[in-house]
């Protein structure tokens, strides 16, 4: 069903690049032909490449923090209450002032790039994942605290797995929110990257080297979707008859 999907969405997109026969919508077959050109060249794996490693390092320390954050949070309810609005703040700034801002306070640099990345993900890891810690079973909790688990233990064996399909969920959305938002970071301040790639192809109009960078990216960013996420969502929710 999905390649059947898929090829109708590639004949929509033939039968409208043909009727139209505008540079505005190259066919597939000369967006493919980019594509193959970009990738026998080096251009697309070197650029690609650099956009996975900052979406890899900044979305790790968000969750990080997140997760951190958020379980204090959500176990210290006078904690909890004092930053509420911090949370609710920062949730509502538009992703592109904090990028704009932390260009302006730390230069054009990649520690910049990764910390405005990191400061538009962080809220949306805490918020997930304090529900997840304010809704942990007490009993369970007494239960460990009576057989002396200590913390360590408690946290592994007791609170992670009622955790976990919480840090699933921020990590699905996470991803998402994660790689719109580099983009955004390349295209403002960086050299290197898919979105300083886009950028540069918009200047020029170039709208199949658009579309084709553009596959690329969502091509790589669905195959962590299936080959890392979704077993990692299938076994958050194994316990669901």
């Amino acid at each position: 069903m999905p390649v059947l999907s898929l090829l109708a969405l590639l004949v929509l997109w033939q039968v409208l690049a043909t009727c139209l026969n505008s540079n505005n919508l190259p066919s597939p077959l000369v967006v493919g032909s980019v594509f193959w050109q970009g990738c026998l060249s080096g251009q697309i794996p070197y650029h690609l490449g650099v956009t996975l490693l900052r979406l890899i390092v900044s979305f790790s320390i968000a969750m990080l923090l997140g997760c951190a954050i958020g379980i204090t949070l959500g176990r210290n309810k006078k904690l909890d209450s004092f930053f509420d609005n911090w949370l609710v703040v920062s949730l509502n700034i538009p992703a592109l002032v904090t990028v704009i801002l932390c260009y302006v306070w730390f230069g054009l640099t990649e520690v910049a790039a990764i910390l405005a990345v990191v400061i538009n993900k962080l809220p949306n890891v805490v918020v997930t994942v304090r529900e997840g810690a304010r809704n942990l079973d007490q009993d369970l909790l007494e239960m460990a605290h009576c057989y002396r688990y200590g913390r360590k233990k408690t946290l592994l064996h007791v609170v992670w797995p009622q955790l976990y399909p919480y840090v699933m969920g921020a990590t699905r959305s996470g991803l998402a929110l994660v790689w719109k938002i580099i983009l955004v970071v390349e295209l403002l301040g960086r050299s290197n990257g898919m979105g300083y790639q886009l950028h540069l192809f918009f200047q020029l109009f170039d709208v199949a080297s658009i579309l084709a960078y553009t596959i690329a990216f969502v091509a790589v960013i669905q195959l962590i979707e299936w080959l890392v996420l979704k077993p990692l969502d299938i076994k958050a929710q194994r316990w669901r008859r």
